[in-house]
């Protein structure tokens, strides 16, 4: 397995240059472009209004680490106690707005403020 940056492994090199795939690595954000934006966290968030912004607070469900005496134990973090199928309909919701965002760039341009909800 790999385990030098992103930019020298050979995967994200075929991710990026075929499938034209940004990832996360060690907090930065690598595009396919060749560009990088260092994250405060680990996420890309994005709101109603389709801004987008870092996500960097796990508080919804996660996987937390604790030390047993013995050795380091992983839990999830369930928050809200949230199901299988409330989990589908967040990531469904957030799916769609990611789509929107996509489809309101390719119609106005980045420069636009059309491609933003205004009102939400």
């Amino acid at each position: 397995m790999y385990s030098g940056t992103g930019s020298e492994d050979p995967e994200f090199r075929f991710k990026q240059k075929i499938l034209g795939m940004a990832d996360i690595k060690k907090r930065i954000l690598q595009l396919s472009t060749g560009k990088t934006i260092k994250l405060f966290g680990n996420s890309i968030a994005i709101g109603k209004s389709l801004e987008l912004g870092e996500g960097y607070a796990p508080n919804l469900f996660s996987v937390g680490t604790g030390n047993d005496r013995e050795k380091p134990t992983s839990t999830v973090s369930n928050l809200h106690s949230l199901t299988a199928e409330e989990l589908h309909e967040i990531a469904d919701f957030n799916i769609r707005l990611w789509l929107e965002l996509k489809e309101n760039l390719r119609k106005y341009g980045p420069t636009s403020i059309k491609v933003f909800k205004s009102g939400e």
